[in-house]
């Protein structure tokens, strides 16, 4: 889930960034260090959005920079246990299929990425459900929900599953619309039986 979140903390301003009104130099310096970065109790930063609040600069023995207690918003990105997601397939394996979800990779294991039984193409990088010819592959986009998150600094792991009604490739979804509407038109369209 994406989340601007209020932050307090001291920021480490560099002296190549004096010259800058304080509030613009205390933002730079957070954009320099946090975003990109994964912090396990908030998520993944992806934006510094504004500082709130610039405290009294203190100098530390041996460091040229400032640090300034500072308050300010981050745009976040979090996933959460039963959220629906859409993601792009990034990497197809044998034992399931990467799919970035925000700016996270999540796994959908091969136990849950149909209710069909499947083969596995290694040449190709393909799923194929042998039943419905369902077929998932690297730039599918998925809607899927999160059944597990475990974000570490050393090792994050979000599973996902498709294993459930209106989750699955897009393009399946599109193919069991459009099949249900003409299965819906064709039984409206027909002739009644003369007794």
């Amino acid at each position: 889930m994406f989340k601007t979140v209020t932050v307090k903390d001291n920021v480490r301003v560099l002296p190549s960034k004096f010259g800058l009104d304080i509030k613009d130099s205390v933002r730079e310096s957070l954009r320099e260090t946090s975003e990109g970065k994964l912090y396990p109790e908030l998520g993944v930063i992806l934006a510094v959005t504004e500082v709130d609040e610039v405290g009294e600069g203190t100098i530390e023995p041996e460091d040229g920079a400032i640090h300034y207690p500072a308050q300010f918003k981050m745009l976040v990105y979090r996933p959460e246990v039963n959220e629906v997601v859409l993601g792009e397939v990034v990497d197809v394996t044998e034992f399931g299929a990467f799919t970035r979800i925000g700016s996270i990779d999540a796994l959908i294991h091969v136990s849950q990425i149909m209710d069909d039984k499947m083969a596995y193409d290694p040449k190709g990088s393909v799923f194929t459900g042998k039943k419905m010819g369902n077929k998932l592959q690297e730039g599918d986009i998925v809607r899927a929900r999160v059944v597990g998150v475990s974000l570490g600094k050393g090792r994050s792991k979000v599973s996902l599953t498709m294993r459930q009604p209106c989750m699955g490739a897009l393009g399946w979804l599109d193919k069991e619309k459009k099949s249900a509407k003409e299965t819906k038109e064709t039984k409206e369209h027909k002739p009644e039986k003369k007794k």
